[in-house]
């Protein structure tokens, strides 16, 4: 009975982090990856940004969103759609936008603090000194 006690202590909710355009709920947190569901507020965005080293790939569990993205000077927005996935790799600018409430699995490197902030409707932004 020990042994399946013990085995029950690994289990956890994972951790809410409240953001202005909605929360995180980071359910796996290590030196090699990090898990997080991100829920996004029908009308809210994040900042749009870019990593110097953080990786991440995206799935949309549920909603529709669209994807504000750079690569190489080229800008586009696509619409993404459930099941849609999309990685996203060091130096690409993005901005993730909910048409709907939506949910967004990510799994990235664990980086969490690796964020250029280029534009942010929360007045997150920090200046360069």
């Amino acid at each position: 009975m020990r042994a399946v006690q013990n085995m029950a202590d690994n289990i956890y909710k994972g951790k809410i982090v409240e953001k202005p355009w909605g929360y995180e709920l980071v359910w796996a947190h290590t030196d090699k990856y990090v898990g997080k569901v991100l829920h996004i507020n029908k009308g809210e965005s994040l900042s749009y940004q870019y990593h110097v080293v953080k990786d991440e790939t995206i799935r949309l569990l549920s909603g529709t969103m669209e994807m504000d993205l750079e690569i190489d000077g080229a800008k586009s927005t696509v619409t993404v759609k459930v099941g849609d996935c999309l990685h996203i790799t060091p130096g690409m600018k993005h901005r993730m936008r909910g048409v709907e409430d939506c949910d967004v699995l990510e799994v990235s490197t664990p980086e969490l603090d690796d964020v250029i902030r280029l534009e942010d409707r929360y007045g997150r932004i920090i200046p360069k000194e």
